[in-house]
């Protein structure tokens, strides 16, 4: 089997959308001899912020000597992105023979009576034997969507589970409330386990530290056990001060730009910290200091030209729409803002847009490259309410080169919404400016 083929087999399982729930995913991982019983993983969901958690853990584990898997999800460019080991994506021909050999198994379990893994269910799976195969010494696993009845949550025993945050995000699947996301997300708590979470909102917080103590789970809390303060932010990053479960750090570098990004690295510290204390993991403070600072993560306030300053940030919510405003306001300089925007119609489209219209000279109405777009040309009568020159360019190349036409060379063109959009807009951005993504 080609990656052509296999990648054409795996994407016919799109058809099975999202099916929640885990027996297939554990029948599946049963018939391919439990993989995910040989890993040692550190276990990341989360509304936002995920991502870059569970990069910066990675970069940190990396820096002290550790080969460590990551699967992360999404991807932007290519499905081998999501499957990581010290920052190598699984190879094209390792994929394609992998799920050649998976691919009896699921027609056997649909044979015999199982539902179909879906998508994400076998790509989970296929990580999770590519990392047991690869004798990785440790993994670090980003939740997919939730986190009770998500694939990735068949980890008996995770050295740490980490909840980033809780905000109203794939409310049609999780619920409508902080509570019922918080308590989804909550699934991935185990009895007698280790949890760090940065959530603030009072009802998220009360139900995982509900959770915690009914599993007996020791719960650490960024802002409260563990806390830290911005020391300065720039378009390249921000430097920050920690206080932790074993030591305190000055001057923190972080390579993500945005405050958020701050708070995601202490995150990240804490859950290093974590792992240290109730694990014995190796990890020293220049390990901590060189990985915080070379971690990086595609899409996310990410600049991508300069004069003018082009950014890509994959804001699919209201609370990633809140940072970035935060950000627009806070950490970068400019003139005139061109805002750029598609988003899939399952999201909180309206609340985003009039958190975000607001700030711009002009915005450009696109169409992200996904069925889930919906009736995406809504978004210009919200725009319309804040600003006046407001444009729909269904074509998302033709919708960056009219931006590029509008904006002088000290404005800002901020590309954002799904991360189709994002993924879209770079793969333009890197065909037109080779040289300056070749030096990243």
């Amino acid at each position: 089997m080609t990656y052509a083929q296999a990648l054409g087999f795996l994407q016919q399982l799109a058809q099975f959308g999202y099916n929640f729930g885990l027996e297939r995913i554990k029948e599946l991982l049963r018939r391919a001899g439990s993989p995910q019983q040989k890993l040692k993983v550190i276990h990341i969901g989360g509304t936002n912020g995920k991502g870059s958690v569970a990069v910066m853990v990675n970069a940190i584990l990396q820096k002290a000597g550790y080969r460590v898997g990551l699967f992360t999800s999404p991807h932007l460019h290519s499905y081998t992105e999501r499957i990581r080991i010290n920052g190598a994506a699984i190879s094209e021909t390792k994929m394609a023979a992998l799920i050649e050999w998976f691919k009896p198994m699921l027609l056997a379990m649909v044979k015999e009576g199982y539902e179909h893994p879906t998508e994400f269910e076998v790509l989970t799976a296929l990580a999770l034997k590519y990392f047991a195969d690869e004798k990785v010494d440790l993994v670090v696993l980003e939740v997919g969507l939730g986190g009770t009845i998500d694939s990735t949550n068949v980890i008996t025993y995770p050295l740490v589970s980490v909840i980033t945050n809780v905000g109203k995000d794939h409310m049609q699947y999780l619920g409508n409330t902080i509570t019922a996301i918080a308590r989804d997300k909550a699934g991935i708590i185990r009895e007698h386990g280790i949890v760090i979470t940065a959530a603030h909102h009072p009802e998220a917080l009360a139900v995982i530290s509900q959770i915690c103590a009914q599993k007996e789970a020791t719960l650490y809390r960024v802002g409260q056990d563990i806390t830290w303060q911005q020391q300065y932010l720039s378009p390249s990053g921000g430097v920050f001060n920690y206080q932790g479960l074993l030591n305190s750090y000055t001057g923190l570098k972080v390579s993500l730009p945005g405050r958020h990004q701050l708070e995601n690295a202490a995150t990240a510290v804490a859950v290093i910290e974590a792992a240290v204390l109730h694990h014995g993991l190796k990890v020293n403070s220049s390990c901590i200091r060189h990985g915080l600072a070379s971690a990086k993560w595609p899409g996310r306030l990410e600049i991508v030209h300069r004069q003018p300053l082009i950014i890509l940030d994959g804001a699919h919510n209201y609370d990633g729409a809140t940072s970035l405003r935060r950000a627009l306001e806070e950490v970068f300089v400019y003139n005139n803002l061109i805002l750029v925007i598609g988003m899939l119609a399952d999201k909180e489209r309206e609340k985003v847009v009039a958190l975000l219209a607001p700030l711009a000279a002009a915005v450009i109405v696109t169409r992200p490259d996904n069925p889930r777009a919906g009736d995406w040309q809504s978004l210009v009568g919200v725009a319309r309410g804040f600003v006046e020159q407001v444009e729909v360019i269904a074509n998302i190349s033709a919708a960056l080169s009219r931006a590029l036409a509008l904006a002088a060379k000290t404005d800002l063109i901020c590309v954002t919404g799904s991360l189709y959009t994002i993924a879209s807009a770079r793969e333009w951005f890197m065909k037109q400016n080779k040289e300056e993504f070749a030096s990243q």
